[in-house]
């Protein structure tokens, strides 16, 4: 019974996550959005990097910069889409109240309200890597890459990061003002120290240890390694791991993580029942 619960809770809210992320405008305005955003943000980071190396691209930092800043936009999709369903129902649609007395799991409703960003993530990071291969001369060998190692961390991260999303709804939920920039803020935070577009190295001494406490990354530098191999180790940052050694970090700080983020959910959602905030609303 208890499965049943929890597998009706997750199903129906991914249904309905992707019902509200696809039925804002019709399918072929929808298509288009889907294609030219994460095209529009590539081609930022191209121009910038065109400019900053005279255009070099084939340099080996033009394939890390560019597969980190693509893998990065599963971040801000799957972290903050669980986070946002709580700000979209209690604000917009102020039905959070009925989600809490229905017979549902609220965790596993907020994690399913997550799936529509991961798909549309997904289809952003697909657009992205292949606008990268067509146009701009991004070297990927698929009969090298290590498919294995690659699926095994897309599938760690993406789980990672949707449970670090719940904790974010969790401090949401405590939050009656302003609760918007919670995912969108922490989301940057960790584009600087992620090694999203460039190595820690660069980052002040006493900076890096927080880039290194980060589980994303260990997640983008794996997903590097799996689809240019050499490429991504040419960098001195990270070289003296190997995938085998990144791939235990990445799991247990994703363990530790996700214990964190259950128990800071459950103290959250405890705090703002207490408090009477499941309702409360900024009415702005």
């Amino acid at each position: 019974m208890q499965t049943s619960t929890s597998w009706r809770s997750f199903r129906m809210a991914a249904w309905l996550g992707w019902l509200i992320e696809s039925n804002w405008t019709d399918p072929f305005l929808f298509a288009v959005y889907s294609i030219v955003k994460p095209l529009s943000g590539a081609a930022i980071l191209v121009v910038m990097y065109g400019i900053i190396s005279q255009g070099n691209y084939d340099s080996a930092l033009f394939p890390y910069i560019y597969l980190g800043n693509a893998f990065y936009i599963y971040v801000g999709a799957v972290m903050t889409g669980v986070s946002w369903a709580v700000v979209d129902d209690r604000e917009h649609y102020r039905t959070l109240k009925y989600m809490y007395i229905a017979p549902i799991q609220i965790p596993l409703y907020l994690l399913g309200r997550g799936v529509a960003r991961f798909i549309t993530g997904s289809i952003a990071v697909l657009i992205t890597i292949g606008a990268g291969i067509l146009f701009l001369n991004l070297r990927i060998d698929f009969a090298n890459v290590d498919w294995p190692l690659f699926f095994t961390t897309l599938i760690i991260g993406v789980v990672m990061l949707a449970l670090l999303g719940l904790l974010l709804a969790g401090v949401t939920l405590t939050l009656a003002r302003h609760e918007g920039f919670i995912g969108e803020a922490t989301a940057g935070a960790l584009y600087i120290f992620s090694g999203a577009v460039f190595p820690l190295d660069i980052l002040p001494a006493w900076m890096r240890p927080i880039g290194y406490f980060m589980p994303t990354t260990y997640w983008l530098e794996l997903l590097r390694r799996s689809l240019v191999g050499n490429v991504a180790q040419a960098f001195p940052t990270l070289s003296n791991f190997s995938n085998l050694q990144l791939l235990g970090v990445l799991v247990a700080l994703s363990v530790f993580f996700g214990v964190v983020s259950v128990f800071v959910f459950r103290r959250c959602d405890a705090i703002a029942r207490e408090r009477g905030l499941i309702d409360r609303t900024t009415n702005y």
